[in-house]
């Protein structure tokens, strides 16, 4: 490959780092962002790890790629990816996305249609910087699943679906706390793991691959629950995890522990915290809308010397 100019825009929504791909971007041809995000990972699987694994980024990376978008009024269409694969949809890299379209001048306060590969989003820029995003339509899709767990037993939680699926479990395993981040990696890998054996999915077959577990808050005056998200790449979500807020409010309106246009205090393992509603639909999903803040961390053009091994990242392995 020859020295492609590839710029990047980088942020953190509440202390989970997006990496927003503003030039460089490979031709992806027609389609929806369904179709895209697939075309870019089958042919520009060299992109995603070059942008989120070392030697330029880590394993928290999450990048997002700037497109053309396939669905009319759209200000862009976006791909996720992270340090393993494409996502199907992320909260906070939306918030950042909309941040670092702020920052570039592109957007302004109000509200932008942003296409995903699950479906358009709408994110709301306000005032004083923060971001609320009307997610795709979220639901239950069953509760107090059973697994067994090498070395846990019994573990049960709810599956449901915020545009990625999840698997949530409450009270559970080590406690929430960022003195246990091993034991909860741990776990939640050995939960993931034992889904995966025991082939419990999603709908349609689709993969849980964001295991979320809950304790009580740290500051019951701030958050209402703090969580621990397991990301498909292993690392964990420093951000209370824009998807998996999502599920739980799905999960909470489903189990009737929480009406529309209530206010959901979701803090992460850094005890930051996004606030949520759900608005109910007629099918009875909800429509989830998740609100954070994203700041601006810097700029960087990316060379690929044809002589550099790792010009096109560090491949990670599970």
């Amino acid at each position: 490959m020859s020295d492609p100019r590839v710029r990047v825009i980088d942020s953190h929504t509440e202390g989970e780092p997006t990496r927003v791909v503003v030039e460089g971007v490979p031709d992806l041809g027609p389609g929806t962002m369904r179709e895209k995000a697939t075309r870019f990972s089958t042919e520009h699987d060299w992109l995603r790890s070059a942008v989120c694994n070392e030697p330029r980024g880590h394993d928290a990376m999450v990048g997002a790629l700037l497109c053309e978008p396939s669905e009319p009024d759209c200000c862009c269409g976006v791909i996720f990816f992270n340090n393993v694969s494409t996502l199907n949809m992320c909260i906070h890299g939306t918030v950042g996305l909309a941040a670092t379209l702020v920052h570039m001048g592109k957007i302004g306060a109000g509200d932008h249609r942003i296409d995903t590969p699950v479906g358009v989003v709408v994110a709301r820029v306000h005032e004083d910087g923060s971001v609320t995003v009307a997610n795709v339509p979220s639901y239950r899709m069953a509760a107090e699943v059973p697994v067994e767990v090498p070395g846990w037993g019994t573990v049960r939680g709810d599956i449901a679906w915020g545009g990625n699926w999840f698997f949530l479990i409450d009270g559970q395993g080590p406690a929430v706390e960022f003195a246990n981040l091993d034991a909860l990696t741990n776990f939640t890998w050995a939960v993931r793991q034992a889904l995966g054996k025991h082939g419990i999915t999603g709908d349609d077959g689709m993969e849980i691959d964001h295991i979320e577990s809950f304790g009580p808050p740290t500051d019951p005056a701030s958050s209402d629950s703090r969580n621990f998200v397991l990301c498909p790449g292993k690392a964990y979500d420093r951000s209370p995890c824009g998807t998996g807020t999502s599920a739980k409010l799905a999960c909470l309106h489903a189990a009737g522990k929480l009406q529309p246009g209530v206010i959901w205090r979701q803090a992460g393992i850094l005890d930051t915290v996004f606030t949520g509603t759900v608005e109910e639909l007629p099918d009875g999903k909800v429509l989830p809308r998740v609100t954070g803040r994203a700041w601006i961390t810097g700029e960087s053009v990316y060379h690929f010397d044809p002589a550099d091994p790792f010009r096109n990242g560090i491949p990670t392995s599970l």
